[in-house]
């Protein structure tokens, strides 16, 4: 994969972070395939259970996607994995700095990219020393 083509969908994945800082449910949906699964370590959501935790407001104070790698899995999908760091924010309250794996699947439909896959891993808690 390019390095133009890694940054390409992390330009799309950034957009979905800037929706839940932004509070923005549109743009949220429409970065989202209406089939989207999201594997969570709450469960299972959909776009429309994704989009409803936008309801109250942004639901991260900010974030950064590092170590991005990208794998083809067809002409028309790929899947992105990376590295998220960021706070989160919860009854309007910023949380503590956390860290996450995600991969997420994008597929080329119509014209657009749409994300129709994600997945979280977050962090072990260190290990004692």
């Amino acid at each position: 994969m390019t390095d133009d083509r890694v940054e390409h969908f992390v330009e799309l994945e950034t957009g979905v972070w800037e929706a839940l800082v932004a509070g923005d449910a549109a743009a949220d949906r429409r970065l989202l395939s209406a089939d989207f699964l999201g594997v969570y370590p709450q469960g299972f959501e959909g776009r429309i259970e994704h989009a409803a935790h936008l309801a109250n407001g942004p639901v991260m104070a900010g974030f950064a996607i590092t170590d991005a790698r990208l794998v083809e899995l067809a002409d028309d999908t790929v899947l992105l994995a990376y590295r998220a760091d960021y706070r989160p924010i919860a009854a309007g309250v910023q949380g503590v700095d956390e860290t996450m794996y995600i991969s997420s699947i994008w597929c080329h439909r119509g014209d657009e990219w749409l994300n129709v896959f994600s997945q979280d891993t977050p962090t072990a808690p260190p290990a004692d020393s």
